[in-house]
């Protein structure tokens, strides 16, 4: 008999609720102890079996390897330029315009104008007209402009030409010449997309960094490649510049994309150690952009740039002209009816809906899904690999509506979004401006729609003076607020709160962990 055994003998005698506790425990250990000894005791036939099972391992590893180098030769394959051809610029034919800057004027490269053309960019933009001139000359800007104005493409533009006209020998990998920095991984992978868009004839190299994915593969990203191009958030930057895998010793252009949403989102500090890690403002060029600069921003941006030139695109409305901003006098009922009769009656086919709370955005995702309609999530629960997914599902039509919180409304650029529904607003009214500037994008008409709801309603004065623009009230149409008999069944089950699983999964989660801790409570012994 072991001595575990003998133990739990003696402590039966005492049967105590504490002493029950131990016996379990004990017999726990000699249960352990018993499948040690019998696999201690291995048969031949066993022996064979861990050999076959080691071997199988052996060459799992070996073929983690060979992906790992398959990684490793295709990381640089997106970045090879394309073919150019026998491309002549006389295809990208302009007529000129009084007042109008076409990319013609500018000078470019052939390399870089097929690109433009492929884009089908055809004249400058306001913010582009007043900053292109200047950058292009090596000079450091600061552009204020509305969203969708073509701030991207103007620092873009800028870059491209720069790198192409300085060719450098002699590099090192992980040491980028141009860096890019904005405040959201959403922000990060369009201007990553739109530098591929702009210069897939250039033959630079482009690379982002940003947290919510794969760290060591991103790493590997860095450590192979010579990067010319880096796209970044300000985290998993500093991250990889601490461990040294990048080097910004070299940065030769530094951009600042959404500079105002930085500070609100308290990433200047972490600026001011990247900025430190660059060459001196004297040596480098930098470029400042963003929907709204304030004083703050303004001093910021003097201490690091180099006589800097402030352009602004000053407009009557804050919000765009092309926009059509209707306000819907409803209650709270009737608000997922009209955005449903909306979207299937007049057979939208690229939507977005905001809502203020992730537990919102999630329900509302369910309800369109039980109705029939394709949708995606967009929130803070949902990972990164899951959104870069659901966004390039809303461009390639996979999904007909978005069901987003703020972390989508600034920054992300899907072309042919005719309506933004905000399902609930938000505090701030420069929020709602960037929510709605989801829409009317590059010329395009486009429609915003909200709710003047009794919840709602003391928010919409502090939204129409701070855009100055008087909404469009209107009382819906019955055909509008009525939802077909047999979706109003479907319905019945998220009015009584069976619709969401996730949260009947976690209520039943939180009952068994109360049940978990009351059974860990300390058992008061018999006296």
């Amino acid at each position: 008999m072991s001595i575990l055994e003998r133990i739990k003998q003696i402590i039966k005698k005492n049967k105590t609720a504490q002493n029950q506790i131990i016996i379990k425990e004990i017999s726990k250990k000699i249960a352990q102890q018993e499948t040690n000894k019998a696999s201690q005791s291995v048969s031949p036939e066993n022996k064979h079996a861990e050999k076959r099972k080691s071997s199988r391992n052996i060459s799992n590893k070996a073929k983690s390897r060979q992906s790992k180098n398959a990684e490793l030769k295709n990381i640089n394959m997106e970045d090879e330029a394309a073919d150019f051809g026998n491309w002549d610029i006389n295809e990208f034919q302009v007529e000129e315009k009084e007042g109008m800057l076409r990319f013609h004027d500018l000078g470019l490269s052939p390399k870089l104008m097929k690109g433009i053309y492929e884009c089908e960019y055809k004249y400058c933009t306001p913010i582009q007209q007043l900053i292109l001139p200047e950058s292009l000359k090596g000079k450091d800007v600061s552009g204020k402009a509305q969203t969708g104005t073509g701030k991207t493409a103007a620092f873009l533009i800028t870059l491209f030409t720069r790198l192409m006209n300085n060719e450098l020998n002699n590099r090192k990998k992980g040491t980028p010449r141009a860096l890019i920095m904005a405040p959201t991984r959403e922000l990060v992978i369009q201007i990553e997309k739109d530098a591929r868009n702009i210069g897939r004839y250039c033959g630079l190299t482009i690379q982002s960094v940003f947290g919510g994915i794969n760290y060591e593969k991103q790493k590997r990203q860095i450590e192979n490649k010579f990067i010319d191009i880096l796209v970044a958030t300000p985290g998993r930057l500093l991250d990889y510049k601490d461990q040294g895998v990048l080097d910004l010793s070299e940065v030769e252009i530094l951009v600042i994309d959404e500079a105002d949403r930085m500070l609100d989102m308290g990433f200047i500090p972490d600026m001011k150690k990247i900025i430190s890690a660059a060459p001196s403002k004297s040596k480098r060029q930098t470029m400042l952009f963003s929907a709204t600069l304030n004083q703050d921003i303004l001093r910021l941006a003097a201490q690091w740039t180099k006589d800097p030139l402030s352009f602004e695109v000053e407009s009557k409305e804050i919000t765009s002209e092309n926009i059509e901003q209707i306000a819907y006098i409803a209650s709270d009922k009737e608000k997922f009816a009209i955005i449903y009769n909306i979207i299937s009656q007049d057979m939208l086919s690229r939507v977005i809906i905001f809502g203020n709370r992730r537990d919102e955005v999630a329900r509302l995702t369910d309800m369109f899904k039980a109705c029939g309609l394709s949708c995606g999530l967009l929130s803070g629960d949902v990972t990164q690999s899951r959104r870069i997914k659901t966004l390039e599902e809303l461009r390639n039509g996979t999904i007909r509506i978005l069901c987003a919180t703020d972390v989508a409304a600034r920054g992300i650029h899907v072309d042919g979004i005719t309506h933004v529904f905000n399902y609930s607003l938000p505090e701030d009214p420069e929020d709602y401006v960037h929510r709605i500037g989801r829409t009317g994008r590059a010329g395009e008409k486009g429609v915003s729609v909200i709710f003047a709801t009794e919840e709602d309603s003391y928010l919409i004065p502090k939204i129409e003076s701070y855009t100055k623009h008087k909404l469009n009230y209107i009382n819906p149409e019955e055909r509008l607020v009525v939802i077909p008999d047999d979706l109003n069944k479907i319905l019945k089950q998220f009015k009584s709160g069976r619709g969401r699983r996730k949260t009947g999964h976690l209520r039943e989660k939180r009952v068994k962990n109360r049940k978990e801790v009351s059974n860990r409570r300390p058992v008061k012994r018999k006296k």
